[in-house]
Formats: structure tokens, C-alpha cells, sequence
């Protein structure tokens, strides 16, 4: 047999089926319920003597599973998402052509007292069947493939960190405050002053001489504050996470030799933009996390524009970017609904025509998180983004500044990817213009509902229009 079915799990004794109450809009729906061991379908009723059965997870059963869905002339497929049990039987069900939902758990959530596999498959089948169900956005599967490679790398990268911090804890351990004197231990002064420590060098000056010309301690400095207690221990600490620090660095190097040509690819099966790839907004500056390979030509291919021109987003963070979201924005009719996919937008509350709440909704979106950690750097430019989030946060705090910046930036995002922005700062005093413009717009409007009008006290004329 091709399923596993348990005796007493089987719908069939059931017979008092009611009618749905809603039009149904899929009539070749089914639903499934992921397990860890055990899948369990569900297909309309008149489909199948048996509209229920459960497979193993093995990859000849999904096989088998989606063969008795073709058997049941079955189209679209809603499963909910379980931790990543889904992701064999979603591609599975990719490759047969079937059109497969995957819904947040908590927009399926069954009544109180029905919980049992049978019944929730049964449920997920019936809410798909009467359109209840909406999928959540799950890019093409070539750039999944681009981002499960970008994903690995930030877990090697917070890995290779990890060690970082434990050696700085040696170090103190130690009584050796080379924290204290150098920015980076991880930097080129700092790595040759472990490495030497590691091969068995403790004499302070010789370890000092090691270091780059671009430090700001003296040679003096650097001598003091590796003058400490060199307990075996310690050392044997500091030399393992040196070496597990390599292995990460090692382990990184070989995750961009796959990215580069896996991007190069995806690059090529695009048209060439008509125009060449605009120069670079600032002088690049390679940060020792980010890939060596050159980015920003195939990654201009691939989007067919040019993300690097908002200002804070380089050419990894753009490729991350592109890794999360994709280069097809036709998946959200507008800005809006892009911004509110990445919960950087209000979830209003109301009721009984009272707002009572509008907080961003919680959420580990990665795209959004980036956005976040670019909206930070943003804050400290002389930009126009810049004085917008500067703005923000004198009025309402910088934790909703960042969460605001962060949706500006989201918008030229997709603007840019729809093709209908070239991004280019107007810089922080336009801005400022611009809001003083719309602040004296705003209180005219208020002193003339009022019965009062406003006078310029330089020349003592009544302003009518907004001044330059």
C-alpha cells in the first residue's frame, strides 16, 4: 500500500459530513497536516472512497502521496507551516506542478475541542476549498537556493563572532586588557599578537612589536596591557578558539566560493539592463564579514536595478536583500502591502470607532531585520534619511525612529525594484526645507480656520502662500 493508515483514526465512520456553509472557490483543493513521521491528507470527499489518509515521511511516500493527488485531480495544495517538516513535501509538490499554500499556523487555527490530525487536515482542506486561506510569500525557488546559501553564511559569521568574544574573555582573564588598546582583536594587530601568544610568546615588547601602523596606542601602551598571568589553562581556552575562529574563517571563504557562481548564474538568465550600472555612491569600503567577490554587476543584473544608491544599503546588504524579497514585487500590489508583509507598518486595533492600539506587529522577518540595522546606520549621515530619522527620534525615541526609517527605506526598495525610482539623496537640508515648508502649510491652515492669519515679521506682509 501506498499510505499508513491507523484503524482508529479513520474518518470514514463518520458519516454526518455537514454541507459548507461558503461557496466553494478551489474545488480540486486539498489540505495537509506535517508531522515529523507522518503526513496526513485530506481530498473532497467524492474524490476518494478514502478522502483521508496519512503517509510516511520518507522521500517514496511523499512521492506516492503526490501521485494519489494527481490520481484525485487534485490542484492546489494548503499545508501549514511546521517547523521545517514542510520543506521536503512542499518541493516535492513543486516538482509534480501542483500549486502549493503555505499558511501561518495561526491563521488556521481549529475550534476548541477538534484537535487531532485527521481533523486538522480535514480543516485546512475546507478552509482552502472556501478561499479562507492566503500563502505566505516564499520567493522562486532559485533565489530560495541563494538565500538557504546567504542564511548558512550569517550562522558562520555569528559562529567566527562567538569565538571572538570567548577569546576577549581569556584575554581577561589572562589580566591582558589588549581590549583596551586596540579596537578589534580580530583585526590585523590583534590576530598576530594571538597567534604569537598561542606559539608560546609571552614577553610583552615582543609581542607589542606586531603592531600596524594605523594603531592609535603606542608601543608602550600595547606592552602594558599584555603584561598578565599566562596560566596553561588559559592558553589551551585561547588556542582552541583560535583554531575553531579559522575554521570558521576557512568554512566562510568556501560558502562565498558557492554564492559567487550560483549569483553569476542567476545573473545570466536575466536580459542585460539597457543602461550600464550606475557608479558607485561612495568609495567602497569592504568589511571584513562581507564577501570578496564583486557583487554589485550581477546583483544589478539579476534586479535590473540598482539598490546600492539608497543610502545605507551596500552591495551585501543588497544582496541579502534580493536573497530575502526577491526581484518580482508584483507579489505586493503596493508599497503598503510590502511594508505591512515586513511588520514595519501599524497593526491598528480598533473597536467601537476607538483606535486602541497600533503597534508594529512582533516578527523575525530577516529582510526587515536588515532594513532595521540599515535604518541604525542611516541615522548618523547627513542625508535625507537622515535627518528624517533624527527627526523621529526627538519627537517619539529612536526605537520607533529605527522602525520608521526603516519602512521609508522599504519603500524606495520596492520602488526601485518596480522600476520606478532612480534614488538619489537630495540631502539633509532639502529635507529640512521640505518639513519647514509643510510645518508652515500646516499652521496657516490652522490660523485661518481660526479667523487669524499669519504675518512674516521681517517684511510685516500677510502670508498667503508658503514661502521659500
Amino acid at each position: 500500500m501506498g499510505h499508513n493508515r491507523s484503524r482508529s483514526r479513520q474518518p470514514g465512520r463518520n458519516k454526518a459530513k455537514h454541507p459548507s456553509l461558503l461557496k466553494r472557490i478551489n474545488r480540486n483543493a486539498a489540505g495537509i497536516d506535517c508531522g515529523s513521521e507522518a503526513h496526513y491528507v485530506a481530498v473532497p470527499p467524492e474524490r476518494d472512497a478514502e478522502p483521508v489518509r496519512s503517509f510516511k515521511t520518507f522521500t517514496a511516500d511523499l512521492h506516492r502521496l503526490a501521485d494519489w493527488l494527481e490520481a484525485c485531480k487534485i490542484k492546489t495544495v494548503a499545508m501549514e507551516s511546521t517547523g521545517v517538516y514542510w520543506i521536503p513535501i512542499f518541493e516535492i509538490l513543486e516538482e509534480h506542478g501542483f500549486e502549493v499554500v503555505l499558511v501561518n499556523s495561526r491563521h488556521i487555527k481549529n475550534v476548541p475541542g477538534r484537535k487531532t490530525d485527521v481533523l486538522d487536515c480535514q480543516w485546512i482542506q475546507e478552509l482552502h476549498s472556501v478561499g479562507l486561506l492566503r500563502g505566505s510569500f516564499r520567493p522562486a525557488a532559485e533565489i530560495a537556493s541563494l538565500r538557504a546559501y546567504l542564511r548558512h553564511r550569517g550562522k558562520l559569521v555569528e559562529g567566527a563572532a562567538s569565538h571572538i568574544q570567548r577569546m576577549q574573555k581569556v584575554l581577561v582573564q589572562m589580566n591582558l586588557q589588549l581590549h583596551n588598546v586596540i579596537s578589534d582583536i580580530a583585526g590585523v594587530t590583534g590576530m598576530r599578537i594571538l597567534r604569537d601568544i598561542v606559539a608560546g610568546v609571552t614577553d610583552p615588547m615582543a609581542l607589542a612589536a606586531h603592531r600596524d601602523y594605523r594603531c592609535r596606542a603606542s608601543l608602550e601602551e600595547i606592552a602594558a596591557s599584555l603584561t598578565g598571568n599566562y596560566r596553561a589553562e588559559h592558553l589551551f581556552v585561547l588556542r582552541q578558539n583560535l583554531e575553531l575562529f579559522d575554521t570558521f574563517q576557512r568554512q566562510i571563504q568556501t560558502c562565498d566560493g558557492e554564492i559567487e557562481p550560483l549569483l553569476r548564474t542567476l545573473a545570466a538568465k536575466q536580459r542585460r539592463p539597457k543602461a550600464p550600472v550606475p557608479s558607485p555612491r561612495c568609495k567602497p569600503k569592504f568589511c571584513d564579514n562581507e564577501p570578496r567577490f564583486e557583487i554589485r554587476d550581477p546583483l544589478y543584473r539579476l534586479a535590473g536595478a540598482d539598490l546600492t544608491q539608497i543610502d545605507s544599503i551596500g552591495p551585501y546588504t543588497a544582496l541579502k536583500l534580493i536573497a530575502e524579497i526577491g526581484t518580482d514585487m508584483s507579489r505586493w500590489p503596493t508599497p503598503g502591502h510590502f511594508t505591512s508583509w515586513l511588520t514595519l507598518a501599524p497593526k491598528n486595533k480598533i473597536t467601537g470607532g476607538r483606535l486602541i492600539s497600533s503597534r508594529t506587529q512582533p516578527s523575525a522577518n530577516r529582510a526587515a531585520t536588515v532594513l532595521r540595522m540599515c535604518a541604525m546606520v542611516v541615522g548618523r549621515t547627513s542625508t535625507a534619511l537622515g535627518a528624517y530619522y533624527r527627526r523621529i527620534a526627538y519627537r517619539i525615541g529612536k526605537p520607533k525612529a529605527i522602525t520608521a526609517t526603516a519602512r521609508k527605506l522599504a519603500i524606495l526598495v520596492y520602488r526601485t525594484l518596480q522600476g520606478e525610482l532612480d534614488y538619489a539623496d537630495p540631502g539633509a537640508s532639502a529635507y529640512e526645507e521640505q518639513h519647514r515648508q509643510r510645518t508652515l502649510r500646516t499652521v496657516r491652515n490652522r490660523a485661518r480656520k481660526l479667523g487669524f492669519g499669519l504675518v512674516n515679521l521681517e517684511t510685516g506682509e500677510l502670508i498667503h502662500e508658503p514661502v521659500s
